[in-house]
């Protein structure tokens, strides 16, 4: 996985498919460049973390460890611009963290992770030079880089699908491979 634009945002669906795979802290380590998330997904999805943590509490979650250990770092809009854009993508989008993800993404120059079809037509068609990422993208990057086993990511995959409800959509390019690696 190449990434052409550094650092890359996390996308709320994103945070919630690779928090959910379990697999958080390990994923984050094989990604090449600094990851980040915005505050506002972590103001409004952090109740949708709560519900798939099953085991400690909350504070000791991997998203808190990552947050930790630098491999996430929360940023905040840094300008007038970047607020501006927000409140109008906002309106367009229909969704806070997306809209959050995509003005910081696109002021910031930076590359985003998203699987929200809504935030990726709106970055084709406003902002083609923005490097969008997915869910499968990087849980492959890790499986390929990181060697994991069949059995490993077969329950990888299927743990994302049963606790945040994502599975690729069928015109993704790596839905015949997540199917396959899933079953």
């Amino acid at each position: 996985m190449h990434i052409s634009h550094s650092p890359v945002v996390l996308d709320a669906c994103c945070v919630l498919n690779l928090y959910a795979s379990g697999n958080l802290l390990a994923i984050l380590k094989f990604i090449s460049t600094q990851v980040v998330v915005s505050k506002v997904v972590i103001d409004f999805e952090l109740t949708s973390l709560q519900g798939l943590q099953t085991e400690g509490s909350y504070t000791d979650s991997q998203f808190n460890i990552a947050i930790a250990q630098s491999l996430l770092k929360v940023v905040d809009f840094e300008t007038k611009e970047e607020v501006d854009s927000f409140v109008n993508y906002a309106a367009v989008l229909g969704d806070d963290g997306e809209s959050a993800s995509c003005a910081i993404a696109f002021h910031r120059g930076w590359a985003i992770a998203t699987d929200d079809k809504g935030a990726i037509k709106f970055i084709q068609r406003t902002a083609p030079h923005i490097q969008v990422l997915s869910t499968p993208e990087i849980i492959k990057h890790w499986s390929d880089v990181e060697n994991i086993d069949s059995s490993t990511l077969r329950n990888v995959l299927q743990t994302i699908r049963l606790k945040a409800k994502y599975s690729p959509p069928n015109n993704h390019p790596l839905k015949n491979w997540w199917e396959k690696a899933s079953t």
